[in-house]
């Protein structure tokens, strides 16, 4: 009972941070800083990725992998934007960190996606089929263009 609930508030942490990243990269792209929004999906974010970690499991799974590159990733756009003024090469270090942080949440949820919906799953059974694969590469080409598109617009 306290597993499902704590995978209920991990899954809306999620959630949650995802709806935030989009606005926040709507913000990159029209040069607003969004400051409460901002704070909302670092902190999701980070909470999506430190609370991944306290499930129980044996041994360090793909999920561990993705939680500890989203933090590597997410420490240094923290303290571009908090620390730095976003000045020089801060600036496309946090628009960089922001886009990778978002696409790896999305990461996931393409990946649950596939392993909870049932529709998905009869697509896909083993996540190593074409409708998986094709899935994940246009949504990475979508981000990888978000990204050229924030670092070119996001001028504070």
């Amino acid at each position: 009972m306290i597993l499902r609930i704590y995978t209920i508030i991990h899954v809306l942490i999620s959630l949650l941070g995802i709806v935030s990243g989009f606005v926040v990269i709507y913000g990159l792209h029209t040069a607003n800083l969004m400051n409460g929004w901002t704070s909302f999906f670092l902190a999701t974010t980070v909470a999506t990725s430190v609370t991944g970690f306290f499930f129980p499991v044996k041994r360090l799974m793909p999920s561990h992998i993705v939680g500890i590159i989203s933090l590597v990733v997410l420490a240094p756009a923290i303290y571009a934007r908090y620390h730095t003024d976003l000045t020089g090469s801060w600036r496309w270090i946090y628009v960089v960190g922001v886009v990778l942080a978002q696409y790896l949440n999305f990461f996931v949820l393409i990946v649950q996606s596939f392993q909870k919906i049932p529709a998905l799953k009869a697509l896909a059974p083993t996540q190593k089929e074409p409708p998986f694969a094709i899935t994940q590469l246009v949504f990475l080409v979508l981000f990888v263009l978000l990204g050229v598109v924030a670092v070119m617009k996001f001028h504070v």
